[in-house]
């Protein structure tokens, strides 16, 4: 069962995951599942999140849904653990440079359109100065900010039981 942070539904059933079932059953990407994103969400679950709800609001807004949720699922694709990362270059520096490794990543195994380009490499905005150029680039931005704030929510009450 694949579900997004906050939703009871099983993704695999869906329209959503009719978009990304090559990607999210590709070995690379799974790769993500090794390594802590925000709190204890992994980057793979941290990319779900994202992926789902870019989907939702793209597909509200009759936006390009489906490269909204493809490209929400690759966004960060980087392979090391953030905390250290930060703790050695400072988190700047990794707010400006991992979408740019993320698009690497991404175009070296997958076919990047444009709209999805766009959308990993914009994804930090306003961290990285180039703007938005597309709606489903907006999109993203609220849903990355949306879920790393439910993300360390989580982590939070957890601690708290």
């Amino acid at each position: 069962m694949i579900k997004a942070i906050g939703s009871h539904i099983n993704l695999i059933n869906s329209e959503y995951y009719s978009y990304v079932e090559d990607l999210i059953n590709d070995e690379v990407v799974l790769q993500m599942k090794n390594y802590i994103q925000h709190g204890t969400t992994t980057c793979f679950q941290h990319c779900v999140n994202v992926s789902y709800y870019n989907y939702l609001l793209c597909k509200f807004f009759r936006l390009n849904c489906r490269d909204a949720a493809r490209a929400g699922l690759l966004h960060d694709l980087f392979f090391y653990n953030r905390r250290e990362y930060i703790r050695k270059a400072g988190e700047a520096f990794h707010n400006s440079r991992h979408p740019k490794m993320a698009l690497e990543n991404a175009s070296r195994i997958f076919d990047i359109n444009p709209i999805e380009r766009d959308i990993i490499l914009k994804h930090m905005w306003p961290c990285t100065l180039a703007l938005p150029k597309y709606k489903e680039t907006v999109a993203i931005i609220i849903a990355d900010k949306y879920c790393a704030v439910m993300e360390f929510l989580l982590c939070r009450m957890k601690r708290f039981r």
